[in-house]
């Protein structure tokens, strides 16, 4: 009986001792657990940071034809194209760290949706919108991306179609001192094989089916004698 005794006494001292290790954090199982055991991991919930500009939709073809800085040509182009939807693709983010979300407008042309205008708006504090870049140039496309103002500019040489240009500037703007300054810029040139041409591309050739070899004449027989 004493030596049951002792016995259960040591289970329950080793027991405590287990319990205190897994309850403590500190004990033998830190390194992780014994191999083939999992353990699911929760990921923390993402806290709001509070920086993020609200989305405040704009009459954006009102913005752009109230704008004094806005060419004439550009304002008579921004016309609805078929019924009332205007040529004009709009883009919301945060660049310029305002109070609402900064406004990217590109204005097209209906005939060809070829970029002939791209605008970004910042929010003033008492709501209203003020003009902090644009480009007014040829096919031209401004995007946001990662906080960066991203405009693409396709380049034409003197016989370039439109549809098929000799390359491209692609332009990243960054926010600084109250203004976008140039960050990075990339030159694309386009392999076309155009070169030697007029801008246009060389005609397809229609297949031709080969002509049949015409028979030639075969010789004529000599006649056979009747033997007489």
């Amino acid at each position: 009986m004493a030596a049951s005794g002792t016995a259960l006494a040591g289970l329950a001292a080793f027991g405590l001792f287990c319990v205190g290790c897994s309850t403590g954090g500190t004990g033998t199982r830190d390194e992780g657990p014994a191999g083939g055991q999992s353990v699911a991991q929760v990921s923390p919930r993402p806290v709001p940071s509070g920086t993020t500009p609200v989305t405040r939709r704009v009459n954006v073809v009102a913005l752009v034809k109230g704008d004094p800085a806005v060419s004439e040509q550009v304002k008579d182009v921004l016309e609805p194209c078929a019924g009332k939807a205007y040529p004009v693709d709009t883009s919301y983010g945060s660049m310029t760290d305002g109070p609402s979300a900064d406004v990217v407008v590109n204005v097209m042309s209906c005939a060809d949706s070829v970029g002939i205008g791209t605008y970004v708006y910042r929010a003033r504090e008492d709501g209203s919108y003020e003009n902090v870049f644009m480009a007014e140039v040829p096919a031209v496309y401004g995007t946001i991306d990662r906080g960066d103002l991203v405009v693409t500019t396709q380049v034409y040489r003197e016989k370039d179609p439109m549809a098929f240009p000799s390359g491209s500037e692609v332009v990243t703007y960054r926010w600084t001192d109250g203004r976008f300054a140039e960050h990075d810029r990339v030159h694309n040139d386009f392999s076309r094989g155009l070169d030697d041409t007029d801008g246009e591309l060389p005609a397809q050739t229609e297949p031709v089916e080969p002509d049949e070899p015409e028979e030639r004449d075969k010789p004529d027989e000599p006649e056979r004698s009747s033997g007489n």
